[in-house]
C-alpha cells in the first residue's frame, strides 16, 4: 500500500526546509495534506509519515509492545552524539524498559519536591543580580538557573572548579550545536568528519571529550567514597539494581547523565523563556498569577505551587502554543492497521507531531492565541495536549520540569515587577533539535519582596476579620 501523500520536492530540500524554517514546513504540509502526511528526513531520506489526528497518535503511543509498534531506540540517532550509545532515549525494548525502572524513582514524589528549596534558592541567586531599568535577554539568565538546578539536582554539585568546568564546556556545546548548519550535521551524519579543532564537528568532538573525562571523574569518586546521606540523583543511580541486582556501568550512567544534563536544562530554560514573554505580553496573566499565590504561605512553598490550578494553566499554555520538542519519538508499524483513513504496512515509520495537534482548531479554539484559561475550562487527553511526548518513550523528566517551571516563575514574580523591553513579536526558531523564542527582552521596573505579599495578606486578613466581627455586633 503507497504511504500517504507529502511534499514531492527532493529529499535533501525537505531535509534543509525541515532545518531551516520546521514551523513553516510541518504547516503548509498540513494544509496541503491533511493530518497525515509522508516526508523525507534524516540520514538516509527514508520516508516517514507525520501524523497529528489525536485518536491515530492515541492507538500509536499505546500500543509499543501490544505487537502493532515497536519505538525502537535507533531510529532516534539523532541524539547519540550529544547522549552516547546506552542512553535510555536510543535503547529499546528490555534494555530501554530496564533503564527506565532505574531512573524513574528520583523525578517522583517526595524526591522530586525536595529540590524545590534548592531551585528557589538558584533562582534567587541569579535574579538578584539584575538591575533596575536595564533590558537583558531572558534565555541566558534562564538558562543560568536550570543548569545549575540539574547540576545540583543530578550531582549534587553546587561550585568548585569542576562544577564551573562542566557548566562552561556543555553550554559552548549546546550553544555551538544550536545553529542551521550544526543541525545538518546531525541530520546528514556524512557531513560528521573531524578536520580537526577548527572545524566545527572537531571543535564539538573536543569538548564532549572533555566532558566526558569530568562525569567520569565524578563517578569514579562517587565509586571511591561512597556517601549514604546524599541525594542527588547521581547517587539514587549509582545505587539503584536492576530486576537481576546489576548496578548500572560506568558508560550507562555517563550516558544517562548527559541525558538529564542536555535534555534537562535547556527544555526547561526555552520553557520558561516563553512563559516569561507571555507573562508579561499580557499584564493580566500577570496580575492572576500574582493573587493566586497570595493565597500561599510566606516564604513561598515550593510543594504548595503544585496545585495552583491557574500557574498550572499558564504553564500547560506556555507548553502547548509552541511546544519545545515539536515530534514525538518515531514507531514502527509491524502489523498492518488501518490510521487516519490510510492503510500502513510493517516496517512504516510514523511519528507524531506535536506542534501540529496542539493547533488543532476543533481541539483548541484560536490556537494561535495564548489562552491559559482553555486549561481551567476542560481536560485534555494525553493525545490531544503531549508536549512530554507519551506512551513508553514520553519524557522521564516531565514532572520534575513542570515543578521546575512552577518554583522559578512565582519566585520571579514575587519579587520583581518586570516588562517586555520592545513590542517586538517573538516567534519560534529552530534551535539545536528543538525549538525556541527568537529573543525576548525584559526591564525591571523594581523589586519587591515576599514580605510585601505577606504584609498585603495581613493587612486583608485584617480586614476581613474586622468585617465578620462588625457583622456579628
Amino acid at each position: 500500500m503507497p504511504l500517504p501523500p507529502g511534499p514531492q520536492t527532493p529529499a535533501i530540500l525537505q531535509v534543509f526546509q525541515w532545518i531551516i524554517d520546521p514551523f513553516s514546513f510541518m504547516q503548509n504540509c498540513y494544509q496541503a495534506y491533511g493530518d497525515c502526511f509522508t516526508v523525507r528526513l534524516g540520514e538516509k531520506f527514508s520516508p516517514i509519515v507525520f501524523i497529528s489526528q489525536p485518536q491515530a497518535l492515541q492507538t500509536i503511543l499505546t500500543n509499543d509492545e501490544s505487537g502493532l509498534f515497536d519505538a525502537p531506540g535507533d531510529l532516534n540517532g539523532v541524539f547519540e552524539p550529544f547522549l552516547g550509545t546506552q542512553s535510555v532515549i536510543g535503547l529499546s525494548g528490555d534494555r530501554h524498559r530496564r533503564m527506565r525502572k532505574l531512573m524513574m524513582p528520583p523525578f517522583h514524589g517526595e524526591r522530586m519536591r525536595s529540590y524545590g528549596q534548592l531551585i528557589s534558592d538558584i533562582t534567587e541567586s541569579v535574579i538578584r543580580d539584575w538591575q533596575v531599568g536595564e533590558p537583558f535577554s531572558v534565555r541566558e539568565p534562564m538558562q543560568t538557573i536550570t543548569f545549575r538546578v540539574i547540576l545540583g539536582a543530578v550531582f549534587g554539585l553546587t561550585d568548585g572548579p569542576r562544577y564551573r568546568e562542566v557548566e562552561a564546556l556543555l553550554k559552548g556545546m549546546l550553544e555551538e550545536m544550536s545553529n542551521p548548519l550544526a543541525v545538518s550535521l546531525l541530520y546528514v551524519p556524512v557531513l560528521q568528519r573531524d578536520f580537526g579543532s577548527w572545524s566545527p564537528w572537531g571543535k564539538f568532538l573536543r569538548k564532549r571529550q572533555q566532558l566526558d573525562r569530568l562525569i567520569y571523574d565524578e563517578i569514579a569518586e562517587r565509586r571511591a567514597h561512597p556517601d549514604p546521606t546524599r541525594n542527588d540523583i547521581l547517587t539514587l543511580l549509582m545505587s539503584a539494581r536492576d530486576e537481576a541486582g546489576e548496578p548500572m556501568t560506568d558508560v550507562e550512567l555517563r550516558d544517562e547523565l548527559m541525558t538529564l544534563l542536555v535534555a534537562g536544562h535547556d527544555t526547561t530554560a526555552t520553557a520558561l523563556s516563553w512563559a516569561l514573554y507571555w507573562i508579561h505580553k499580557f499584564p493580566e496573566v500577570r496580575e492572576r498569577l500574582l493573587q493566586e499565590f497570595q493565597g500561599l504561605p510566606v516564604p513561598t512553598d515550593p510543594s504548595a505551587l503544585l496545585n495552583l490550578p491557574y500557574l498550572n494553566a499558564v504553564c500547560s499554555e506556555t507548553l502547548r502554543i509552541y511546544p519545545v520538542g515539536m515530534l514525538t519519538f518515531p514507531r514502527v508499524v509491524r502489523s498492518p492497521i488501518e490510521l487516519a483513513g490510510h492503510r500502513f504496512e510493517p516496517g512504516a515509520i510514523l511519528n507524531g507531531v506535536i506542534y501540529l495537534t496542539h493547533r488543532r482548531e476543533e481541539t483548541y479554539p484560536e490556537p494561535e492565541q495564548f489562552k491559559p484559561e482553555r486549561f481551567l475550562e476542560r481536560q485534555f487527553s494525553p493525545f490531544e495536549f503531549l508536549p512530554f511526548g507519551a506512551g513508553s518513550r514520553r519524557c522521564i523528566g516531565m514532572a520534575f520540569a513542570q515543578f521546575e517551571m512552577k518554583v522559578v516563575l512565582s519566585k520571579i514574580l514575587s519579587e520583581l515587577e518586570l516588562s517586555l523591553a520592545s513590542d517586538r513579536p517573538v516567534k519560534p526558531v529552530r534551535r539545536g533539535l528543538t525549538s525556541a523564542p527568537s529573543s525576548v527582552d525584559l526591564v525591571v521596573k523594581r523589586r519587591h519582596s515576599l514580605d510585601s505579599i505577606a504584609q498585603k495578606n495581613l493587612e486583608q486578613s485584617s480586614e476581613f476579620a474586622a468585617s465578620n466581627m462588625s457583622d456579628r455586633q
